[in-house]
Formats: structure tokens, sequence, C-alpha cells
């Protein structure tokens, strides 16, 4: 394993080791490049994994204080976890669901087609789907995405099972067992999904790609990639030039150390992203490193989610095998005659007893409630995915009051749905009653959005330095060799899941701060 000396200012300094910060950090050290990964959390390989998701969120969840206000329900229902992320090597490519859906074009150009829409702050993006789509296809060829280079599908669970028939039986067409970046055959010395079911505890067979095993094995073993755990990065230094020199963290025994650096870049998702970049603040950048935009930490976005469940007179047994490998497509294009700009997804999703408990209407009780628990094995679940409207009053901000125990103020997230997003909610709770009403449901019943989503923005992407933080490389807009490598530099949303549009922007980014590098451009 490669080991640099903390002086070393020649090597990239990467903040986090995620579907963005664990690929670029491989991709670098794969070019020859000496790469630091400097991680919060422990390390854990799939052996240490724990198929109990009560177990499992105290294993990998970052549980770090953080701050809510705003009227969205998780802020009364969870106000010191706006978002389940993983703070552990890996990051919450451990914890995702592995459904790889590309951007579509007008999500590219919200602002272009969207319009001025009323309170919501959209801008397109310096990139187009034209651009993305080689770095798209590498992604999908990495990760082993189904439906793609000639891979199989996965095979469709009960739960799917009822949701294309009830999908089919309203019309709907674009209905499959999705695009998932999970192995429906041996591929890259890794197996087939065997079914488990336990898709967000961490992939106890490796069959779902991941960072931790699928990619940072690889980086390493070049001798130019070395991960350093339970290494919580605090603040971002730079020279009298405005330029970035190194990073100060706290290693595992708390005490404060110092690495130098050539570049640094920081991945560690859409909340502490932000958080790192106000909390370097200096004489020089007194709003926070790349903030003369003011927008480092604004324009939040975590889709407009939520779910639809449905009790039948017989049983489903959703849990049983993969948890989201089931998507209907139609309502994903962008209809405005539906009250609403954007659109969205249905995913098949299962929670555990114990979590479907939790969140199936946090704070309910009594006989209604109860006798849907007693329906768990007749439950069959949906999961929204839809693009919600960035707006500048979402953000992440610091804390006056709370710190965490480095006495560093904490993340405050607000947010507020915006009346797009709710209208969308309201369509797609619609919809999906109708799918298992459809196949004869004898109970259908909304939940409110989880904890659990895609954090995005707070970093965006622009072409002019005005309105974002970094450019379309997303290289920071202030300083030259600082780097954002997360869901953060998100322009918008999109109705898709993320993760296989942060990979393919991480590989374009290793590509991109390689050949600036060998230009001696930083």
């Amino acid at each position: 394993m490669a080991q640099f000396d903390r002086n070393d200012d020649s090597v990239v300094v990467i903040v986090g080791s995620g579907a963005g910060g664990g690929t670029l950090g491989t991709d670098l050290a794969r070019r020859g490049i000496n790469t630091v990964i400097l991680e919060a959390g422990a390390r854990y390989e799939i052996e240490d994994f724990v198929n109990d998701e009560w177990a499992s969120f105290g294993q990998l969840a970052w549980t770090d204080a953080r701050t809510t206000s705003g009227t969205w329900r998780v802020h009364r229902n969870f106000p010191n976890l706006p978002a389940w992320i993983v703070k552990a090597v890996g990051g919450t490519s451990i914890h995702w669901a592995g459904a790889s859906l590309r951007l579509q074009e007008h999500e590219f150009r919200t602002r272009s087609v969207y319009g001025g829409l009323g309170g919501a702050n959209l801008l397109d993006w310096p990139i187009t789907l034209a651009e993305m789509e080689p770095w798209y296809a590498k992604a999908e060829d990495r990760m082993g995405t189904t439906r793609t280079n000639n891979i199989p599908g996965l095979p469709g669970n009960n739960n799917f099972k009822v949701l294309e028939a009830g999908a089919r039986k309203i019309g709907y067409k674009e209905v499959n067992t999705g695009r998932m970046s999970i192995n429906s055959e041996p591929r890259d010395g890794r197996g087939a999904c065997q079914q488990i079911g336990f898709c967000f505890q961490g992939c106890k067979s490796g069959a779902k790609w991941s960072t931790l095993y699928a990619e940072i094995p690889k980086g390493e073993a070049t001798g130019k990639l070395e991960v350093r755990e339970q290494c919580q990065v605090l603040h971002i230094e730079h020279d009298a030039r405005g330029l970035v020199t190194g990073v100060v963290y706290a290693d595992k025994d708390g005490a404060l150390q110092r690495q130098k650096a050539r570049v640094v870049a920081v991945a560690g998702n859409s909340l502490e992203s932000p958080r790192l970049l106000l909390n370097s603040a200096s004489s020089m950048f007194p709003d926070g490193l790349a903030n003369s935009s003011g927008q480092v930490g604004r324009n939040y976005m975590r889709h407009t989610t939520g779910s639809v469940y449905a009790i039948f007179d017989k049983p489903v047994h959703m849990y049983r095998g993969t948890t989201m490998a089931g998507v209907v497509r139609d309502e994903a294009v962008n209809d405005s005659s539906r009250g609403f700009v954007g659109g969205y997804e249905l995913e098949t999703l299962s929670l555990g007893f114990a979590f479907t408990a939790a969140f199936l209407d946090p704070g309910a009780w009594g006989r209604s409630f109860t006798s849907a628990l007693d329906s768990y094995d007749h439950m069959a679940g949906l999961w929204i995915v839809g693009e919600d409207m960035p707006q500048e009053t979402n953000r992440v901000t610091l804390d006056p009051v709370v710190r965490d125990r480095f006495g560093m103020p904490v993340a405050s997230v607000h947010f507020d749905d915006h009346a797009n997003d709710l209208a969308m909610r309201a369509h797609a709770y619609d919809r999906g009653r109708a799918i298992y009403e459809a196949v004869g449901a004898v109970r259908t019943f909304p939940t409110p959005p989880y904890p659990s989503t895609h954090n995005l923005g707070t970093n965006r992407m622009s072409e002019k330095p005005r309105d974002g933080v970094v450019n379309k490389w997303g290289q920071t807009h202030d300083i030259r060799n600082l780097f954002i490598a997360d869901g953060s530099q998100f322009t918008t949303g999109g109705a898709e899941n993320p993760t296989l549009t942060i990979v393919a922007l991480a590989t374009r980014q290793a590509d991109t701060i390689a050949g600036m590098m060998a230009r001696k451009e930083i």
C-alpha cells in the first residue's frame, strides 16, 4: 500500500471516497498520479456488512449532528437526520440501490426548456447530453450496468411483478427491471446478484458496484493511491496567490494533521462539501472558498420523493430479491399538461419491517397504522423519484451554535418544497395508487419522503462564475486547483438516480485533471 509523506506537495488530495471521490482517486492513480483519499469514516469490507437494517445504520451512517429548518416534513420527523448518507470508505456507494439511468437531454437545459419558473433558480448546465454520452458509456461499462453492453437485466421479484402488471394495465409502456449496476451475471471478478434483498445494508455478495471493492483496490494496486480512513478534513488551506496548498484534518486519534497538496478535490456529498468550503473561510475568502458568487451551499436539491405502498389479499413478500430492480419510466418526460414541468420515475422499493414501521407514517399510531404492519408480507411498494426545482433559499449553511466534536460548525439544512414539486408528488401518488388498484389492491396509501434520498446541488456547475461554483470540468471558478467531484456540482437534478452521472463526471474529471497537470496548468 502506498504511503505518502504529509509534506509531499505533489499529491492530489481527495476528500471523500464515494462514487465521485473513489472513482476519481482510482482513475488518477491508474494514470500514474500520486493520490491521497481522506475518508472521515472507517473501512468495512464485504464480510463486515450486517444484514439487519438498524444494525447496519449504526455501522455505516453519518450520524454526526446536523440541524434543519423549513417546511419539509423531514424537518419535523427527523430534525437531525436530513439525509441518510454513509460515513465509511466507499461512501454512499455502499448504501445506494444500484439504479443507473442517464439524464435526459432536456434535463441539461432546464432554463431554456422550462423557462422562467417563479421561485426556481433554474440554469442550463454548461455541458450537454451529447458531450456526456461517451462518459456515460464508460461509466456503464466499468459499473457493469445491466441492459447496456449486452448485459442482461436482473430477474424481477414479486414486488416488480405486481408493479409491472399494474403499470401495463393502466397503459404504461416503459416498464422493466431497469438499468442496474448490480451484476446479473459474473463480471469484473465479482459474482452475480444472489437476490439476498439487503441492497441498502452493503452488498454481502459484492454483486452491486461500489467504490469500496470495485474501484479503490484497483487504484491501491498501482502503488499510487493511499486511502486514509477515519480522517475528517476540517479546513482547506491556500497561499497568498489564492491557490490551495493542502488540508488540515483530524486523524483517527483526533490529532490534527496537515497534508500538503498540488490539487484538492472535494467529494463529501452535497451537505459536507459546502460545509467544508464555508468552514475554510479566510481573510482572502471571507465567505468561504470558491464562493465569490455567493452560491456555495445554495440550490440544495434532494429529488421530489415519496412512496406508495399497497396491501393485497395474497402474500407478495416484497423484501425478497433485489430492492430496486424495477422502474416505470413513462412519466419521466417533460409534459407540462400534467400541471408541472419535469418528470419522475416510479421504482420498486421495499423496506425491512423495522424501517417500514419507522417510515410508513412517522408519528402515526392506532388501528389503521398497526393493521398495515400486520399485513407486511402482503405489501408491495414503489418509490417516486422526480426532478425538484433548485431554489436559492434551499441551502446548506453553518449552524451558528451547534459544533461537532472537533469544534467545527455543523451543516444546517433548510428546505421548502417548490409548488412544482408538490404538484409532481401529488400526480405521482395518484399514479402509484392507480397501478396497484388496477391489480386488486385492498388498500393503498402514500408515505412521506424519507431522509434517505439523493443530495444534489450546493456547488453547482455554471458557464458564468456569477451563477455557480464550478465550471464544466468541476473546477471551481475562483481557485484553479480546487475541484468538486460529487453530486453537489449538479446544476439541476433531473428525474434519474444520480450515481451514474456522478461516476461519469468523475471519470471525465480525472482525464481533465491529468491533462491539466501534464500541461502544468495546475
